[in-house]
């Protein structure tokens, strides 16, 4: 059975586990190498940490980045959602973006944006079908492995904060 509950810091090895495997498709992130506890836990809001796991093997998780550190953003934040590579097409990204926009809601986050290589359309159909909307393609976003990449750029502006 599939549990979603909050990230504890004992769930980090297999965290970076699945975080590395999405690195290694080169179509997960432009980061080269899962980072450390300190940096990762550094880089992301302290609330709104997710596990999924089945039969207490954590298959994915998901959480947020402040955008900013400007108090005017403190309701904008970017998405991460990421599922190891034996646990995908099951739905585990769905259900991990759908119980992290409820957690942002109940944080005070009304607008969540994501920002996604046009390549990985598993992560903008799940994005779509959790009604993020595309915004735009970033051209040449930047360059990874010598190579220009585009960012799909999508966001999801709550129904309940805000409004």
């Amino acid at each position: 059975m599939l549990i979603v509950r909050p990230f504890i810091k004992s769930d980090f090895d297999s965290v970076k586990n699945i975080y590395q495997q999405g690195i290694d498709t080169g179509n997960a992130t432009s980061q080269e190498q899962a980072k450390n506890y300190s940096d990762w836990n550094e880089s992301l809001l302290p609330s709104c940490r997710l596990v999924a796991e089945i039969d207490s093997v954590i298959i994915g998780w998901a959480a947020l980045s402040a955008v900013s550190n400007r108090c005017i953003y403190f309701g904008v934040a970017e998405v991460s959602v990421y599922v190891g590579s034996s646990s995908q097409g099951l739905g585990i990204g769905s259900t991990l973006l759908n119980a992290l926009i409820k957690a942002s809601e109940e944080e005070g986050i009304w607008m969540l944006q994501a920002g996604i290589f046009p390549e990985n359309q598993a992560s903008i159909h799940i994005h779509s079908k959790s009604g993020f909307k595309v915004l735009g393609i970033r051209e040449r976003l930047g360059q990874m492995n010598g190579a220009w990449r585009d960012i799909v750029f999508m966001e999801h502006r709550s129904k309940v904060v805000g409004v």
